[in-house]
């Protein structure tokens, strides 16, 4: 007998052994699969554009709970990812993290969701299914912590694992909002802060549990005692209940008690999370660090449901401190300081900031991103790439597209120069015509570096600072063949005056009679002089006037200056106006840099020859070595040979001409009012413009008119608030005011022609 029961009592310890070794095999098998899940988890940081709440609007409560609920689909969809059969009871369940988070080094709150790489792109679909406006990166881990910097912990549980807390429908206004305003309590960059929340769905043992507590409530047992019950399966006897308890129960059940009724049964018609919350603070000091612990759990004592339950946060310290900080680092599940939510419960605690939060220092998008058309073309001019949702493709324009030319606007800083020379350098590689008239001149600079072997030769590089080497530039220089083109000088170079001295208001009718006759007066005979400084010396020598009369053949000339201008008296005789025409003259000819350029009765450069043999032309009208007067000028000339040489090109059949690229920086100082017909007329001849400029109050109303009512595409890097309520109207419905004003550097909106016609807006 003695033998037996020893025998036994060897085989139960054996047994005992065994199950004792597979439980701690099965421990660390867990514990080892959980830190390889860990390492799995793909991270992203989730943002969101910040909803502004316009002055005197009123937001209703049942508004902000509808967008807290969205929170719940995105946990209803996690609770549908579950892992079954050997790897589940050896590694455990799949798990989730959600954080919030300022990492050191940083002021503004981030929001971060982590999942198993497998089902990262079913959770980043899911996302943007339910916040369309989300822009989710993946990233890098982030770190609250500093080397030399102290750490306060707290695990942060329900009082009572499976009883209903307080949600959003039972508050009156987003509970998120008093959470991120303690994380803004942040101060030096040493500061870090983090609340983490880890999710597994719940086993259906939870599911069951919160069914049976019900079912006893609703038999009129008292809370403790319809969990008791739960606990004991209803299969075990309970002690007797007194007599004075059981008609205490009964008074007290109410309506009170059918709230509760109705909590539980809300909780447990919904999906059910296993759940670790923690809560990290890292500063100079403990005591800092234990402060600002203080202030982001505090806002957890919202969540109180009376006297049924509330969320509590325990400070760690010791080695409950280290472990707590090891499964934070891992985003670890742990068994202990466990709290079954439900997705309505875990919405109002963690969600994404959709609602009109006005707190400091949360990182939202600061614009809108928006897909491109599917039908982009493949080839022609990159303009740059679209990413959007994870899925990058190539912008390109189209030859045909770009003949309806190109406007692109942007504050300084924004990327809109780097831009232009991007597009420029390809065309250069590509072999094509191209003219940069380049207001500031690092852009010329830099596209210099660029130019390909093989392209050398085609470059005509135009300073007109280079005193040493000056290249001449004369407007009023024409073709023969194309007699018209007289008239059009003397339109264009009327147009210059006007924009450089206003003359219009200035000189009115006046001016414009002496300046036309004038202007015509030395045209017609270019052998005795045909430059701007002739023009001074119609006005102030006679005898040189006297030598143009006698050439000319244009009586309506000979008669104004025979007639009128010699005979006139008053305001308009002779004597008077001279000084006032040729003081505006005086100002540039008597400039050391201008005078050798517009003296030359010759160009360097014919600018026809330019267009039709494809070659490069870098114009270098530095502001700060030319003045803004002599920069304008030039450059107004410039522009007037070009497109004089693009209407010469009638002479052409419509396949001889070349497409030729001229791309304005600042283009508002380089363009009179007659910019409408260069925009009308000048893809024609195959003449391609590309205009930049900063903001639209430094364009006309002709100009603006001419601009917005003919270019094709529109290019918008980020510009002013008032620049972005013009602008919104030719990128909505898509992008709003908010986005054009807020977009980030070296990003922009396009709205472009495809194959001709206008597609929806983009970034």
């Amino acid at each position: 007998m003695e033998r037996a029961l020893f025998a036994a009592l060897i085989l139960v310890s054996t047994l005992a052994l065994v199950a004792l070794l597979i439980a701690i095999l099965k421990s660390r098998l867990l514990r080892r699969g959980m830190v390889s899940k860990s390492l799995q988890l793909q991270l992203f940081k989730i943002q969101l554009p910040r909803l502004l709440q316009e002055e005197g609007e009123k937001i209703s409560t049942a508004e902000i709970r509808e967008k807290i609920s969205l929170m719940e689909q995105f946990y209803s969809q996690l609770a549908n990812i579950k892992v079954s059969g050997l790897k589940s009871i050896l590694y455990g369940p799949l798990f989730f993290a959600l954080e919030m988070a300022v990492p050191n080094n940083e002021k503004e709150l981030h929001f971060y969701v982590a999942v198993p790489r497998r089902y990262a792109p079913s959770a980043e679909k899911t996302i943007h299914g339910i916040y369309a406006d989300a822009h989710i990166e993946p990233c890098k881990d982030y770190n609250i912590f500093s080397p030399d910097s102290e750490v306060a912990a707290a695990n942060i549980k329900s009082k009572h694992r499976y009883f209903p807390i307080k949600n959003y429908n039972n508050l009156e206004s987003d509970p998120l909002s008093s959470l991120i305003t303690a994380f803004s309590k942040v101060g030096d960059h040493k500061e870090g802060l983090a609340i983490q929340l880890i999710l597994q769905p719940a086993s259906s043992s939870v599911a069951s549990h919160l069914s049976k507590v019900l079912s006893n409530l609703r038999k009129g047992k008292s809370l403790k005692e319809a969990e008791a019950h739960a606990k004991k399966n209803d299969n075990l006897i309970s002690a007797p209940q007194k007599e004075e308890d059981k008609q205490k129960e009964k008074a007290s059940f109410g309506p009170t008690d059918e709230k509760l009724i109705e909590s539980f049964q809300k909780k447990s018609s919904k999906n059910i999370f296993t759940t670790n919350i923690r809560a990290f603070a890292s500063a100079a000091t403990q005591e800092r660090a234990d402060s600002l612990l203080q202030e982001i759990t505090t806002p957890f004592t919202q969540f109180a449901n009376g006297d049924v339950n509330s969320i509590v946060a325990k400070s760690q310290t010791g080695r409950q401190k280290q472990r707590l900080a090891y499964e934070f680092s891992f985003r670890l599940p742990s068994n202990l300081n466990q709290s079954y939510l439900s997705t309505e419960e875990l919405a109002s605690i963690f969600h994404l900031p959709n609602t009109f939060l006005s707190v400091p220092h949360l990182a939202t998008t600061k614009a809108k991103l928006a897909p491109a058309p599917s039908n982009l073309p493949r080839e022609g001019l990159l303009l740059g790439l679209n990413n959007y949702r994870g899925v990058e493709s190539e912008v390109r324009m189209s030859e045909k597209d770009r003949a309806r030319h190109f406007y692109v606007i942007g504050q300084t800083g924004t990327g809109k120069s780097v831009f232009l020379q991007n597009l420029i350098i390809q065309d250069i590689q590509a072999g094509k015509g191209v003219c940069f008239i380049d207001p500031h001149g690092d852009g010329v600079e830099e596209i210099l570096t660029q130019i390909p072997l093989e392209r050398i030769k085609d470059v005509v590089y135009f300073n007109p600072s280079d005193i040493d080497r000056p290249m001449g530039m004369n407007l009023l220089e024409y073709d023969p063949k194309f007699p018209e083109h007289k008239t059009f000088i003397i339109n264009e170079l009327l147009e210059i005056f006007n924009k450089l001295y206003d003359m219009k208001t200035a000189g009115g009718p006046m001016f414009e009679q002496y300046f036309r006759n004038a202007t015509a007066l030395v045209m017609d005979d270019p052998e005795s002089g045909n430059t701007l400084l002739e023009i001074n010396r119609i006005f102030v020598d006679k005898a040189f006037r006297d030598l143009k009369l006698s050439k000319t053949t244009n009586p309506l000339v000979k008669t104004f200056w025979r007639e009128v201008a010699e005979k006139a008296g008053g305001e308009a005789s002779l004597q008077n106006i001279v000084p006032y025409i040729s003081s505006k003259f005086d100002s540039f000819l008597s400039n050391e840099i201008m005078r050798p350029i517009v003296s030359q009765e010759k160009s360097s450069f014919r600018m026809r020859e330019i267009m039709d043999q494809q070659k490069i032309l870098l114009v270098n009208l530095s502001k700060g070595r030319l003045g803004e007067l002599n920069s304008s000028l030039i450059g107004l000339i410039i522009v007037g040979k070009i497109l004089m040489a693009a209407f010469s090109r009638a002479d052409l059949s419509q396949e001889e001409r070349k497409p030729f690229y001229l791309y304005i920086d600042e283009f508002q100082n380089v363009t009179t009012n007659t910019i409408e017909t260069i925009l009308s007329e000048a893809r024609k001849y195959q003449l391609n413009l590309t205009v930049a400029h900063q903001f639209i109050d430094q364009l006309s109303e002709e100009i603006r008119k001419g601009v917005f009512g003919n270019v094709g595409s529109i290019a918008a890097f980020r510009v002013g608030t008032e620049d972005g309520e013009f602008l919104e109207k030719q990128f909505s419905p898509v992008f709003s005011r908010r986005d054009l004003i807020n977009i980030d550097n070296f990003n922009c909106y396009l709205r472009m022609l495809i194959n001709g016609q206008t597609a929806p807006a983009f970034s």
